[in-house]
């Protein structure tokens, strides 16, 4: 099913579908609190991903309930379907990548991140250790590339690897392969040359030896060598007139957030273990831990966004996009930090 094709009520279907194929808790996908709650419906795509930890958290933890939100999320195969859904207003808000966020204003779509929830893209780009091909990939034609979901970050991220090593993108054919052990299959049975992916399924995949790394911006230092200054990851963004006509909503998503990454700061192995849904672990919670570890320092310890990350997602924009290079982009209408604030405030951070 092409990502084009989709109806506004496949989408909707697909997301009910693919939170109850993860096996997620009814608490997980529902958070609501008796009396005045107030609806939301939260795209995502890939929820099992170290990626969205602090959005599990949130709704582990009960933080949105707290704040007098029901809280409905709709988990998609990657962040391209979810962008989708936001666009179609089958969901109310996203938790994507910041640079979505970048490229919409381009097209003239008016969305705002309201937090940031990582302050690294925290994917890894890896070769599969049996089917990748030796020669010169400059040189090399139909290479099958895996990603989470077509226009996803996970594209945008292989895209950017392969343009600077050279490869022509018209040679390159992406595959969507999902989350969890869908992308994992696609892999080993040889369907994909390589990965585009989150934890902890790369850091499995490392530790198995079954591939080599290419790109890697699951730390702090990777992300500034791969994009030359800080990229934003994840952030919950929401179009500009769901902010403006939703307000109270809009503080209380970001109340919940910011709760859950001041918990992540000090959070154990158990701690997580509590919260985090057994499916989410891949059949091995060491590894799903290891993996947490390696990529905790990018997790933004406040929700701020970072001073020089919108600068610096418009420069990796334009690297694909060249032609919106001379294109101006409203830095200032592609997020806010005022809900973060608050926030802080009353999470004493």
């Amino acid at each position: 099913m092409s990502p084009l094709s989709v109806t506004r009520r496949q989408l909707g279907r697909l997301g009910i579908l693919s939170a109850a194929a993860l096996g997620v808790p009814a608490l997980l996908r529902a958070q609501s609190r008796p009396g005045a709650a107030m609806p939301v419906r939260i795209a995502v795509g890939g929820q099992a991903g170290l990626y969205y930890l602090p959005l599990t958290v949130a709704l582990g933890l009960g933080f949105f309930r707290d704040e007098g939100l029901d809280v409905r999320v709709m988990d998609y195969p990657g962040g391209g379907l979810a962008l989708q859904a936001l666009h179609g207003r089958v969901a109310d808000v996203c938790c994507g990548a910041f640079e979505h966020v970048v490229r919409q204003q381009l097209r003239g779509v008016a969305y705002r991140s309201l937090a940031v929830l990582g302050r690294a893209p925290q994917l890894a780009l890896v070769a599969s250790a049996r089917h990748w091909p030796l020669k010169d990939i400059a040189g090399f034609r139909g290479l099958r590339v895996g990603v989470t979901a077509l226009d996803s970050s996970t594209q945008f991220l292989a895209s950017l690897w392969l343009n600077q090593s050279g490869v022509p993108l018209d040679a390159v054919r992406f595959v969507g392969v999902g989350s969890g052990m869908g992308a994992l299959t696609a892999l080993r049975q040889g369907r994909v040359h390589a990965l585009c992916h989150s934890d902890p399924l790369i850091t499995m995949l490392e530790q198995r030896g079954e591939v080599r790394l290419l790109a890697d911006t699951r730390t702090l230092k990777g992300t500034v060598e791969m994009f030359g200054g800080a990229m934003p990851g994840a952030c919950l963004y929401a179009p500009q007139d769901y902010v403006q006509s939703h307000p109270a909503e809009v503080q209380a998503l970001v109340n919940a957030l910011v709760h859950a990454l001041k918990w992540l700061q000090t959070a154990s192995p158990t701690d997580l273990a509590r919260v985090v849904p057994p499916s989410y672990l891949l059949g091995d919670r060491a590894r799903y831990m290891a993996a947490f570890y390696k990529v905790r320092e990018t997790l933004s310890p406040d929700g701020m966004m970072p001073e020089d990350g919108p600068v610096t997602a418009v420069r990796a924009v334009a690297r694909l996009q060249p032609e919106s290079a001379a294109a101006r982009v409203a830095l200032d209408k592609t997020f806010s930090n005022n809900w973060v604030r608050k926030a802080k405030q009353k999470f004493q951070l």
